[in-house]
């Protein structure tokens, strides 16, 4: 899998088949603080990815 992290500004490749949940948890980020896309389209924490997937793990940024 190839993933797109946007706070480090980083592309890793990682075996990874599972939900978007156990991904973040693996990759230490907090799920309230990003958006995951999963070929193009945005995924909730309970979608499944698979190893051939391309992911991109956007920051959330709120303001007042």
């Amino acid at each position: 899998m190839e993933i797109f992290i946007e706070r480090e500004n980083a592309r890793k490749k990682l075996k990874f088949s599972g939900k978007v949940s156990a991904l973040l948890k693996k990759l230490n980020l907090n799920p309230a603080a990003v958006l995951v896309a999963k070929n193009n389209g945005l995924v909730t924490e309970d979608d499944t990815l698979s190893d051939k997937d391309e992911v991109k793990i956007l920051s959330v940024i709120s303001g007042g």
